[in-house]
This record gives structure tokens, sequence and C-alpha cells, in this order.
């Protein structure tokens, strides 16, 4: 995984509420272990018709919202069940940050440890975004991790939450495995110095 230090980019608005993982990307597709080519089958039932055509209304196919990677969703966001396909499809999709009001935690841990940004923000502060990404498509923000902070188009600054560890790996490139293979030194000092104990069993 690259480091994540920073995304700047345009936005574009989904202004809905509750959508479920099943919608970001449908069961049918988890059968896949490749991460490859899920990209088009992010929202599928959303963004094709039933014949496999484009939909021109959905966001992801409407041309002035091409190249956009940052998408402004409604509250509770990846809600349903548990899939890593759903930041992958994301990603994918050219997706590399969602801000919501609200995450399911599942969804959220799942992004993070693809190296997809959740970015909680305050309803005023989505619903402005939204009101950007419809009124002008060539609106774009800046997400700095370091600082975890959003900076909008007006220059206001909103800060966003991210636990340490997340935070750590995101920024050095690291995976969990990669994070504990970097201790290794630190692990086998350790054992080095604390001798295997023997356990004796007692006679009576």
């Amino acid at each position: 995984m690259e480091p994540l230090t920073s995304v700047s980019g345009r936005i574009m608005p989904l202004p809905i509420n509750d959508i479920d993982t099943d919608q970001i990307i449908p069961a049918r597709y988890l059968k896949t272990t490749d991460k490859d080519g899920l990209g088009k089958a992010a929202f599928y039932d959303w963004r094709y018709a039933g014949d496999g055509s484009p939909k021109p209304d959905f966001v992801l196919n409407r041309p002035e919202y091409q190249g956009a990677s940052v998408l402004i969703a409604g509250n509770n966001f990846g809600c349903g069940s548990s899939r890593e396909h759903a930041p992958w499809a994301l990603l994918g999709a050219g997706i590399q940050a969602v801000v919501s009001t609200y995450f399911a935690d599942i969804f959220r841990n799942n992004a993070l440890k693809n190296g997809l940004l959740p970015i909680i923000v305050d309803v005023a502060t989505q619903q402005q975004l939204l009101s950007l990404a419809q009124e002008d498509p060539a609106t774009s923000v800046t997400i700095d991790l370091a600082t975890q902070t959003l900076t909008l188009p007006d220059g206001r600054t909103v800060t966003f939450p991210i636990d340490p560890f997340s935070k750590y790996c995101l920024l050095n490139g690291v995976d969990q495995l990669g994070f504990l293979l970097g201790l290794e030194q630190d692990i086998g000092a350790y054992e080095a110095a604390h001798a295997p104990r023997v356990l004796t069993t007692a006679h009576a």
C-alpha cells in the first residue's frame, strides 16, 4: 500500500442516506478475490440499466463529474454487511475519500485498511459541500491526513476524527501485517531477553 498523506480533488454529490454495502457493490460480485475491474461494478444497480447501458442521470456517469475523487454522501454510509469489496470498488472507480456525517463501523474499518479515507463532518459542512458540488462540478477540496483537516473552497478548515493506528498505517503505507513485520527486530530482542519458561507439573 502506498503512503497516503493527502487527497486533493473535485467533489461529486450523492445525497442519499443509508447507502448500504450491497448498493455500493452488489453481492453477485463478491465471488472474486481480485480487485481489478471492480470499479466498473461500483453502484452497479444504480449506475446501469437492465441491458447494461449507463444511466445518464447517475452521478458517476455524468460527464461533469468524471475524474472527481471525493464523494459527498448522505448519512450512515456503508451500512449493511461487511465486505472489503465495497472500498475496493470505490477505489477502483477513482474515489479516494468519502465525506459523510456518519459511517457504519465495519465499512469505516474496511475503508481505512484499504486506503480509502472516510471523512466525518458535521451536517452543516456536509450540506455546504453537497450544494457546492451540485452548483459547480469544478469545486475541489483538500484533505490533509497529518493534520486531520478538510479544507473547503472558501478556505475554511474542519477537522475529522481518525484513530491513531489507522492514521499511522496510512501515512506510512503499511497494512496491519506490514506494521507487525516492521516490529520484527523489537520482537526478536524481547524474545532474546525473555527465555522460555519451562512449566513443571507438581507430583503429589
